[in-house]
């Protein structure tokens, strides 16, 4: 009755000690309720706790200090993913029965207490809090460990691997990394042989790699990626026969030994970002297990193994940035798991092997800055699930693949600096997940196809540098996530659509081309000029107070229905009016005598028309005498 009563404080305590909502769970008020059948609760058959699992309860708070008096039979505290904001509980250093602790992603700071007094503990995890001050070493009195994680957690002041940690011979998983640890590897770790996990990344470790570490038969997992560690990998890692994979990237080894490459059950190998020298071992091509090879940004040199990925199934090759040479891997999607075949930066030639127009699981396809030739494989850029084709900067040819319209997923094609030519086909519109298209210095001819309009998502379309030679195409002003458009050294020719203009201000080149007419307002006022250099039958809109540039300013042009009707109205009017100043001119040539007898100074053509004198018809011309108009002019009429 005691033991429960106890059980009962702790659940007390919690709630005053603690806020979330996912203590509602727990109602201490009524006294009928069994605690073991309370959320997080577990009990053994004597109804004693033994098992508190709060993880992930988003609980804020301390842990109340006489915790392991309330809970004596504890085995089991789970409390990780909360927001406790606070120092390491001290009162469970008195939880003598607990074999399981996890406090991990809980905000929990300051510096730790001893821990030799938890003597049951078998897991200590303890990751991505905020510790400060000295490591504590007292776990190495644990001697019923198999796990110790403190990955990230990186305050603590800097230490080093004390050969203690050779007293925890149960221990299987031992995960250190960014703890701030330095100095080297010690050997000693070799006699650690229960080790299944070794993690010891994102340091700051030196020297060589321990060719005692081979004794670590049982090893399945070693991390050591973003040390310092330097010179060749040892031979005897090829005596760690249970080794699934080895991640050592981010350092300064210089050999891949051909021992490791043997080991018959690595799954991946991921050496990258160091110095290693030479070629790859050719026995690694006989791998049934490999799924990942990542050996970009060395100095590897020679042939790829010729069958790298034939009998394995590959999921990710990744051998960018050496100095590999030969042709491309044909077999690396044998297995039909491959996402990511990346060899940009090396020295390959040859073709690209047809071979990976059928592989349908592809992901990511970049091959650039080679020498490969030949003509793209029909379907490539077809592939269901690609996502990013990085051709570009090789010497390929032929025509642009037609099979474009089937590439749904992909959203990055950049096949710039080829010998690619013929039509750009209007079917690309139907990759509507494009955003980013590079196709610049190329041998592309004929129109660029309007229908490159439907690409909504487009942010990037570089086509300079080729020899398309119709119109800008109207429709590109619809791409509305447009950032950067470059059409310069082509043979465009025509006037520039005004509707470009909504684009602005983002970048825009259509320098070196045939363009003619007038540049958009718009262009000229945001000072976008130089954007259209080159093209000697441009000419900048009359009355803008800004630079010209290189151009002339375009004529001043006049409204044809104004100048139509301005036509159609003054000629006609002008006609009639100067013969009649003729007229009266003559008339008043005639002998003034006749005027003062009342005879008329002018007599028109025939007999039987009315006469006027001068005087009358001068008088008649006011716009109540108007008869009509006509193409010659006004008629008036006048008294008879």
């Amino acid at each position: 009755m005691e033991a429960k009563a106890n059980q009962s404080q702790f659940f007390i305590e919690m709630k005053k000690s603690f806020s979330g909502e996912m203590l509602s769970n727990w109602d201490i008020a009524n006294q009928t309720i069994n605690f073991c059948s309370y959320k997080g609760v577990g009990c053994n058959s004597k109804g004693n706790i033994e098992i508190i699992d709060i993880s992930r309860w988003s609980l804020s708070g301390q842990f109340p200090e006489n915790l392991c008096e309330y809970l004596p039979y504890l085995r089991i505290l789970r409390a990780d993913h909360n927001v406790f904001n606070s120092s390491f509980p001290v009162g469970i250093t008195n939880c003598s029965l607990l074999e399981e602790l996890d406090i991990s992603h809980a905000k929990l700071r300051g510096v730790l207490p001893d821990l030799s007094p938890l003597r049951s503990l078998k897991l200590l995890h303890l990751i991505h809090n905020s510790f400060e001050g000295k490591f504590p070493l007292s776990l190495t009195n644990l001697t019923n460990l198999e796990e110790v994680n403190f990955n990230e957690n990186t305050r603590f002041d800097f230490w080093k691997l004390k050969e203690d940690f050779s007293k925890l011979k149960k221990l299987k998983v031992m995960i250190l990394t960014s703890c701030n640890l330095v100095g080297t590897i010690p050997g000693f770790i070799g006699n650690m042989t229960s080790l299944i996990d070794l993690e010891l990344s994102g340091n700051s470790l030196t020297g060589q790699l321990p060719p005692e570490l081979g004794n670590l038969k049982n090893l399945q997992g070693l991390d050591l990626y973003y040390n310092e560690l330097e010179g060749e990998i040892p031979e005897e890692f090829g005596n760690m026969t249970s080794l699934i994979g080895i991640d050592a990237s981010v350092n300064k080894l210089t050999k891949l030994p051909e021992s490791l490459c043997l080991l018959s059950r690595l799954e991946y190998l991921e050496l990258y970002d160091n110095r290693l020298t030479g070629e790859i071992p050719q026995v690694i091509g006989n791998s049934t297990t490999l799924t990942e090879l990542s050996v970009y940004k060395n100095f590897l040199s020679g042939k790829v193994p010729e069958n790298l990925g034939r009998l394995s199934p590959l999921v990710g090759l990744e051998l960018s940035e050496n100095q590999l040479s030969g042709e491309l891997p044909a077999y690396a999607c044998n297995g039909g798991k491959l996402l990511y075949f990346l060899v940009l930066q090396n020295k390959f030639t040859g073709q690209i092997p047809k071979r990976y127009a059928k592989c349908k699981s592809l992901m990511r396809f970049r091959v650039d800055h080679n020498q490969l030739e030949g003509s793209i494989p029909e379907g490539l850029l077809a592939l269901p699930l690609a996502s990013i084709i990085d051709l570009s900067n090789n010497r390929l040819n032929g025509s642009f693949p037609r099979t474009i319209e089937n590439a749904t997923e992909l959203s990055n094609l950049f096949m710039q600096n080829n010998r690619i030519s013929g039509f750009l086909p209007s079917d690309i519109s139907r990759a509507i997940n494009l955003e980013k298209i590079d196709l610049s210095n190329n041998l592309l001819s004929g129109p660029i196809p309007p229908e490159i309009g439907n690409l909504k998502q487009l942010n990037l379309l570089l086509l300079q540098g080729n020899k398309f030679n119709s119109s800008v195409p109207q429709s590109i002003s619809l791409l509305k996530s447009l950032n950067n458009l470059d059409l310069s050294s082509n043979l465009l020719t025509g006037s520039i659509p005004e509707s470009l203009c909504e684009l602005l201000p983002n970048s825009m080149n259509f320098s070196n081309n045939m363009l003619s007419g007038s540049i958009p307002r718009s262009f000229v006022l945001q000072n976008q000029l130089t954007s259209f250099s080159c093209n000697p039958n441009l000419c900048v809109p009359p009355n803008l107070i800004t630079s010209r540039g290189e151009f002339s300013t375009c004529p001043r042009t006049h409204n044809p229905k104004t100048s139509s009707l301005v036509l159609s109205i003054g000629l006609p009017a002008t006609v009639a009016f100067t013969g009649l100043i003729l007229v009266l001119k003559i008339c008043f040539k005639k002998d003034k005598t006749e005027e003062e007898n009342g005879t008329l100074l002018c007599s028109f053509f025939w007999d039987d028309v009315q006469s006027f004198h001068h005087r009358e018809i001068i008088q008649s011309m006011i716009e109540r005498n108007i008869v009509g108009k006509g193409g010659f002019g006004t008629v008036y009429k006048t008294r008879s």
